[in-house]
């Protein structure tokens, strides 16, 4: 796969089909980039699972951190890394070694290692590389242009509200079966 490059139906289908979003990196405090991209995806309702040994035992935003990824307790459809480059081998590997095995591993932005990448993908993984979730969710369902950035997508499609949170986004009405 061209890593530099992704389609937005891959970069979608990715973001409607994960619902456990483990975060390997994830950071209390508020000002951090892994911060910000939890709180997002919990408002967008996806369960977010922190990962960080320093913080293990304590919650962040309200959800449990775990020290490992073997440590979670449920299954685990993508794994988010907010580490530098040299750590994801190590990251990948434990994701392999669970079961079951995670649909996605997603590296944020200026986070690369092509050869883990290539591992992940032999063993059935997508891989989304020098990418955050929150800006590609917000790019794809046309909120990143409510700040007035241009998201490179033009679409006459009515947005989906559910109820609570007002969402405009990728998941669907309650109860759909997009969810």
């Amino acid at each position: 796969m061209n890593h530099d490059s992704y389609e937005n139906a891959y970069i979608s289908g990715i973001l409607k089909s994960v619902k456990t979003i483990a975060v390997v990196g994830a950071s209390a405090n508020d000002v951090r980039p892994s911060f910000f991209v939890m709180k997002y995806m919990l408002d967008k309702g996806y369960s977010v699972v922190p990962v960080n040994p320093g913080q293990a035992g304590k919650p962040i935003l309200g959800q449990m951190t775990y020290a490992r990824l073997s440590d979670v307790p449920e299954p685990i459809d993508m794994v988010d890394v907010f580490r530098a480059s040299d750590a994801v081998p190590g990251i990948v590997d434990e994701t392999l070694s669970l079961g079951p095995l995670p649909k996605v591993i997603w590296m944020q932005l200026t986070v690369r290692h092509d050869e883990a990448a290539a591992r992940a993908e032999a063993a059935g993984l997508k891989v989304v590389m020098n990418r955050c979730p929150k800006i590609e969710y917000a790019r794809l369902s046309g909120e990143i242009g409510w700040n007035g950035v241009n998201s490179g997508m033009i679409s006459s499609r009515k947005p989906v509200m559910r109820s609570g949170y007002q969402s405009y986004g990728l998941r669907g009405k309650p109860g759909d079966g997009s969810n």
